[in-house]
């Protein structure tokens, strides 16, 4: 049954679904603790990282059902573990200050690249050692999967720095209030249509994949695919006023500070 590319579609979604969810409880349970919460659930959830090394190692060797699967879950934990590190505050970069009023041009651009320039830098890091373990493997599903994640998440962030017309900022942790004074609420420019273009050709490319495949590759191309569809889905969500947080805001405990709405980190 897990061989259908309508059950690998129905996980991916699930996955994602479940993954941010996740990430968002912790975060917003440690909004809600003490001062050192944030490190503290960064540093216990680590050996989910190490385990999404792992099973990255492991998958990589061998094209089997199984084994795409488990590289998709192993890039989706080294993908939360980092994007917790960064929601969290501690994994960010070295501006922790707001933008100031009136700043444009290149100023602006470097001090906003200041604000995430660590976290940046780790996500790139991720993506040569991901692509280090899968050259040469007969298994690359993960690392598709990762280059995804990565271009949608770079294509995100230039939308939000140059512009879109809906910014919900609902899920924005503490530790991050000051990285919303970079975002713009404005037309769309564009790097939005370029991301979205991109994105929605990826997708059609792994579905052409999916219908021309045969044994676990089906699955593997199921996966992307929905994978690329839900990044494009959430540009589009940028633009498209739909209340896209009541996916996760009924599973989280209420915020303790007054918070704007949002859309998706």
């Amino acid at each position: 049954m897990m061989s259908s590319p309508w059950i690998a579609a129905i996980f991916a979604v699930f996955a994602w679904w479940f993954f941010t969810g996740a990430i968002l409880l912790i975060v917003r349970k440690s909004d809600a603790g003490e001062a050192v919460a944030h490190g503290r659930a960064v540093f216990l959830s680590i050996p989910l990282a190490a385990l999404g090394f792992a099973g990255l190692i492991v998958s990589s060797a061998a094209l089997t059902l199984q084994n795409v699967y488990i590289s998709f879950l192993s890039v989706l934990l080294i993908w939360g573990w980092i994007e917790l590190a960064f929601l969290s505050g501690i994994i960010t970069g070295p501006e922790r200050r707001e933008c100031p009023p009136g700043l444009v041009g290149k100023d602006r651009f470097i001090r906003a690249w200041n604000t995430v320039a660590h976290h940046e830098l780790l996500l790139f890091g991720a993506l040569l050692a991901v692509i280090t373990i899968t050259t040469g493997a007969e298994n690359t599903f993960g690392l598709w999967a990762y280059v995804i994640l990565f271009v949608a998440r770079i294509s995100a962030k230039l939308n939000l720095y140059f512009g879109v017309p809906r910014i919900n900022t609902e899920f924005v942790p503490q530790p991050l209030q000051h990285i919303k004074s970079y975002f713009r609420q404005r037309q769309i420019t564009a790097a939005f249509p370029i991301g979205v273009t991109f994105l929605s050709i990826t997708a059609a490319c792994f579905a052409e994949r999916l219908f021309s495949s045969a044994g676990p590759s089906i699955a593997g191309f199921a996966l992307l695919t929905a994978l690329a569809t839900l990044a494009t889905i959430e540009h589009w969500l940028m633009v498209i006023p739909l209340p896209d947080a009541k996916l996760w805001r009924w599973m989280l405990p209420a915020a303790s500070t007054t918070e704007g709405k949002s859309n998706e980190l």
